[in-house]
């Protein structure tokens, strides 16, 4: 299952809009408090800034089981061969619904094994449906089901209520992902459970104080901010916009990465919010500006691509 991802066109358009609208708007931007802390967990030890990626598909035959998608890419050792090769640390490896019946569990096992034989230190359970923030348990049956299948690192939720939420509605929809988190927690046991959050959460005032982001970080272990821009500086760049919550995480002490897209300006949302139509080498060089601006902050871990097959078809062109 390939969950809806968070499509918040992140242009200078969009962070000019006000906030209060009907949709979610993206904030104007101040800066936040930061921790006087300085720890890395980045390790340091590539020349690219890209530590991991989101990889949304399998290999299975549609044939043998309705929920294949037949993609080679996603065999084992291709896995392997990619992450090897970009020298990545974290992969956010989708799940689909009962993951321990059918095939899954034995593709996604020995995926698992084939990253961690190549330096890949946390493979994750990827996956969310908006539906699950209304009904929580259905989080908790399919973590529970990905973990039987396959000895994952951790669990990796994009579940993403505000697509279709308004401002009024944002603090009831943070109580239910809270929820989510904890209910996920509990079928996780002692396998972390992280999340991918947009980076105007920590825009978006509570009405008990902080901010939408700060609520939701208690109830984590590690977060994707998902900054999707085309370019690090500037107030609309990546590094602006992922700064507050990246402060907000550092503070916490909660380890985060900053996500960012290569898919085609289509699927994005806009040419603004994504490398897609753009090239390699301008992905590694904006995204070696924001390792520059933000890994001073604990906990930083480096910037995470969106996603395996439009990152494939970028580094062929």
């Amino acid at each position: 299952m390939r969950a809806p991802r968070l499509r918040v066109v992140i242009t200078a358009t969009a962070v000019a809009v006000a906030i209060g609208g009907s949709a979610l708007a993206a904030p104007a931007l101040t800066a936040a408090p930061a921790a006087a802390v300085t720890e890395r967990i980045d390790g340091g030890s590539s020349p690219s800034a890209i530590t991991g990626m989101w990889a949304w598909g399998n290999p299975i035959d549609p044939a043998v089981d309705a929920r294949g998608e037949g993609l080679a890419q996603f065999e084992p050792q291709a896995l392997a061969d990619f992450a090897a090769a970009h020298h990545l640390r974290t992969v956010f490896l989708s799940v689909p619904w009962a993951a321990d019946e059918g095939p899954f569990g034995a593709w996604l096992t020995e995926a698992i094994h084939a990253l961690h034989a190549v330096g890949v230190t946390k493979v994750a359970a990827l996956g969310g449906d908006p539906s699950w923030a209304d009904d929580p348990s259905l989080a908790a049956d399919w973590t529970a089901a990905a973990l039987r299948a396959a000895p994952f690192d951790a669990i990796q939720f994009d579940v993403e209520p505000w697509v279709v939420s308004s401002d009024s509605e944002l603090p009831a929809v943070v109580a239910k992902l809270q929820n989510l988190y904890d209910q996920a927690r509990v079928a996780a046991g002692s396998t972390p459970v992280g999340a991918d959050l947009p980076w105007w959460l920590a825009a978006k005032p509570q009405p008990d104080g902080g901010t939408a982001f700060d609520a939701l970080l208690p109830h984590l272990k590690s977060v994707a901010i998902v900054a999707f821009s085309d370019h690090a500086d500037g107030t609309d760049g990546i590094a602006a916009l992922a700064q507050p919550a990246a402060a907000a995480a550092a503070a916490k002490r909660i380890p985060f990465t900053i996500g960012v897209e290569t898919d085609t300006p289509e699927v994005a949302g806009g040419a603004a919010a994504t490398f897609g139509d753009d090239s390699a080498a301008l992905l590694e060089s904006e995204t070696a500006k924001v390792r520059t601006e933000l890994s001073g902050l604990h906990g930083y871990g480096g910037v995470t691509v969106e996603h395996l097959l439009a990152w494939q078809n970028l580094l062929a062109r």
